[in-house]
């Protein structure tokens, strides 16, 4: 497999934002509770959970409902602050997880930095208990579409040339065959659609940055951009109401552990 991600600058990057990410928990937290909304679909009750790379978001809500929780990250900061008992995950080939130790694995807008996706998976099922359910999140195709264009034509256009500065996402139709790839059960994935605007459009990368979302593309330009290359790229994106739209297809995915 070519790799796509720079391991050690993603973990750098939520190093970072560990200090950074408290003004947008409240929307991390919305995210979450449409993802966790999927627990009241179940008559299952769990009692053993790990929040895996949740930044905050979902530990609270999980101890809320009675489960104790850990919470695994690469990046032992962002453990550190998640909400949970924290675990600092070794490298991503080998989380050193517990085999069956969990009843309840969620993994909220976590898995979208790592090379292997199905490895992932699995690993993230070997941690599950007989009868374990996953709950994850993950943006999909069609996430930052028209900033992806955007950031390519104003460098084209600037350069000559172009450098990837917005990630590969997977598509939709394809999330419900990795799980079923990596084992799992009944698997399903379904689509929510957000728009986010901004009255100005620097802080959608501000954000980006803060919640340790800063490009790790092993393929990215090294270099300092042109100075105008931002500003040229924002200013061509989509308006509504006013404002600069900038849209997450985050797709949710449920599996169960046979």
């Amino acid at each position: 497999m070519h790799p796509i991600f720079e391991f050690e600058a993603m973990v750098k990057h939520r190093e970072r934002a560990a200090g950074r990410i408290g003004p947008l928990l409240p929307v991390l937290e919305d995210l979450g509770e449409r993802l966790l909304d999927r627990l009241d679909d179940t008559s299952r009750r769990f009692a053993t959970a790990l929040d895996f790379g949740g930044r905050g978001a979902i530990a609270p809500a999980l101890a809320e409902r009675g489960m104790e929780v850990v919470s695994a990250d690469f990046s032992p900061a962002m453990a550190a602050r998640a909400g949970g008992k924290p675990l600092v995950l070794p490298g991503p080939n080998d989380f050193g997880l517990p085999e069956g130790g969990f009843d309840l694995v969620v993994a909220h807008l976590a898995l979208h930095w790592l090379d292997d996706l199905p490895g992932a998976l699995i690993q993230l099922k070997r941690a599950l208990k007989p009868d374990g359910l996953l709950l994850a999140s993950m943006p999909v195709l069609g996430t930052l579409q028209t900033l992806r264009e955007a950031l390519l034509d104003a460098e084209e256009a600037l350069t000559g040339g172009v450098s990837p500065r917005v990630s590969p996402f997977p598509e939709l139709r394809d999330c419900a065959g990795l799980l079923q790839r990596a084992g799992f059960a009944h698997p399903v994935a379904d689509v929510e659609e957000l728009t986010f605007l901004y009255a100005n459009p620097l802080d959608l990368l501000h954000e980006l940055r803060d919640a340790g979302e800063t490009n790790a593309l092993l393929d990215r330009q090294r270099r300092t951009p042109p100075r105008a290359l931002f500003p040229a790229a924002l200013a061509a994106l989509p308006v509504q109401e006013g404002r600069m739209a900038a849209t997450l297809r985050m797709a949710i995915l449920t599996g169960w552990a046979s």
